[in-house]
């Protein structure tokens, strides 16, 4: 009888551990809100659309409350919107564009109590943290496929600002084409948006009147691919597949997955387990990855993809590997080199075959 009364007895008192630990983290997850703060509107079909839908996924994943601001210009407006969001409770914020970057440090030194995310930047202190990711892989693939679309060789590509960003995915991009058509010329015009739907496309008919068949961007509106469909030619997208934004042009395009990142460094901020870092996840880590293919892709783009994105999952291919040239014909990156990510992160110049310059 002792030995039941004593079973009976440890048996309790775990279901009541176990009932205490179920508490503490409903408590953790009811206590938690986290505010995203996006430079355009959610509905944009691109990148602040790709990242709403990584605040989605946390949702789901950990029943936390979150909360946003969206069209939030790269100003003193930042600092304005993230304290708003704390004094809501937000203990973890979010902050999606490479311009928030400087507000979000100060802000963060005056809240240590909160933790910061910035996206795309390179700043961190005890409580902010920097998190990218390698677009430039999947860059590279849809390069291939426009590179063997073409017809005129001439492709155009509409870019928001000539930071490292954007200069690294036009030279990825420029340089999975090349690898399939040596003689692709990949001319750029600069918008000096991110968000401009009409300017974005402006510019995109500028460059298919100019005689490029097939248009790629780094652009957060499909406002570029919808030039493309409305001049009979072909596109390459970004941040989301928008196949359905112009099913008559659109071919592809490198895509964002938010979601696992937010999920894991929220669940991290709630076990009190974080540490200030910098995050720049590739393929492997399912960060980016490329859409897959329309019919209107080429043929034999799917297995040059293929061969191409393995190269660069094992490791034995890397988009930065000499020789590289630059736009004078200059060797930049000898043969058996690699560019490292310091180097890629502050990368200020064109490959051979990009026309334009970075003003």
């Amino acid at each position: 009888m002792k030995k039941v009364l004593a079973m009976l007895l440890i048996a309790t008192l775990v279901l009541t551990m176990f009932a205490g630990c179920e508490k503490k983290e409903e408590e953790k997850t009811e206590d938690m809100t986290v505010g995203f703060i996006y430079v355009g509107p959610i509905g944009d079909g691109g990148w602040t659309y790709a990242h709403n839908e990584g605040r989605l996924y946390l949702e789901e994943q950990l029943g936390v409350k979150t909360l946003y601001k969206e069209s939030v210009p790269e100003t003193q407006e930042v600092e304005t919107e993230i304290r708003n969001l704390i004094d809501q409770g937000a203990k973890v914020i979010f902050a999606t564009s490479f311009g928030y970057m400087d507000f979000v440090e100060k802000v963060s030194k005056d809240f240590p109590e909160v933790t910061f995310f910035h996206c795309s930047g390179y700043k961190t202190t005890d409580n902010m943290a920097n998190y990218f990711g390698r677009i430039y892989e999947a860059r590279y693939l849809s390069g291939i496929v426009a590179g063997l679309k073409t017809e005129s060789n001439k492709i155009g590509y509409v870019a928001a600002f000539p930071i490292p960003e954007v200069i690294r995915g036009i030279d990825a991009f420029t340089l999975g084409a090349q690898s399939v058509n040596p003689d692709v010329e990949v001319e750029v015009v600069w918008t000096y948006t991110w968000y401009d739907p009409a300017s974005e496309k402006e510019a995109a008919v500028a460059l298919l009147d100019g005689g490029a068949d097939v248009i790629a961007q780094h652009q957060d509106t499909a406002g570029p691919q919808q030039a493309a469909e409305e001049k009979g030619a072909f596109s390459i997208g970004y941040n989301t597949d928008m196949k359905d934004m112009a099913p008559k042009a659109y071919m592809t395009a490198p895509i964002w997955n938010w979601g696992p990142y937010y999920v894991e460094q929220v669940q991290k901020v709630m076990n009190g387990e974080f540490e200030s870092h910098a995050y720049w996840g590739g393929m492997n880590e399912n960060t980016v990855q490329l859409a897959a293919l329309t019919d209107l892709a080429p043929e034999g783009a799917q297995a040059a993809i293929d061969a191409a994105k393995a190269s660069i999952l094992d490791g034995s291919f890397h988009v930065f590997q000499g020789p590289l040239y630059n736009q004078a014909g200059e060797l930049v990156v000898a043969e058996g080199e690699t560019l490292t990510d310091g180097e890629m992160l502050e990368l200020n110049w064109f490959v051979q075959g990009v026309v334009g310059n970075i003003e």
